[in-house]
């Protein structure tokens, strides 16, 4: 069984329609949010989400992508930490339904999609990048973080221009602007 859910997120087809199908997956969430989010949770959420992107700035920061390995910033402490920001990220979204299933088919579905799209990133980081990022694989976990390794000096690193280069810019503006449009919608017209 667990094989099957695996197959489907390794799918090339299946992965393909979700690609299309995510702006409108995004606009139905929205939707619903207008009209069944709970205001009381608003700070809570935003708070959430912050600190998912707050870890996904850090990492658009320091990654250099399909260049070089990138051993600096929050992938001293997981090979991983985009996804890890984008799960709090969403889970911020989530937690504004008020909903202990809601949020539990979430985290569970988005382990899912983890766990599977890290597994194909993988397998093409190390064709990519040989044996350094095998080395690398070794040394740090792929989802938890090492906190060990916070005093290292490699983990203070957080470059602008990368961030820029990025898009991450973008990525705080769009936060910030749907939490806003939410705020405004429910403490206005609701």
């Amino acid at each position: 069984m667990l094989q099957a859910i695996h197959d489907i997120f390794n799918h090339p087809g299946a992965r393909k329609v979700f690609l299309k199908l995510r702006y409108a997956l995004f606009l139905a969430v929205l939707v619903l949010l207008a009209r069944y989010a709970d205001a009381s949770r608003l700070l809570m959420a935003f708070l959430v989400s912050l600190f998912g992107e707050a870890i996904q700035l850090w990492s658009f920061a320091a990654l250099v992508k399909n260049e070089q390995l990138t051993a600096r910033g929050p992938y001293v402490l997981v090979r991983n930490p985009m996804y890890l920001g984008r799960f709090f990220l969403i889970l911020g979204v989530v937690l504004l339904f008020g909903n202990d299933y809601i949020t539990l088919a979430y985290v569970v579905f988005y382990y899912l999609y983890m766990v599977n799209r890290v597994g194909r990133e993988e397998k093409r980081l190390a064709e990519l990048l040989g044996q350094p990022y095998r080395d690398y694989c070794a040394r740090v976990n792929r989802f938890l973080p090492a906190f060990g390794r916070l005093f290292d000096p490699a983990v203070r690193f957080f470059n602008w221009s990368v961030l820029y280069r990025n898009n991450g810019h973008w990525n705080l503006l769009a936060m910030l602007l749907f939490y806003g449009a939410l705020y405004f919608y429910v403490a206005y017209f609701r």
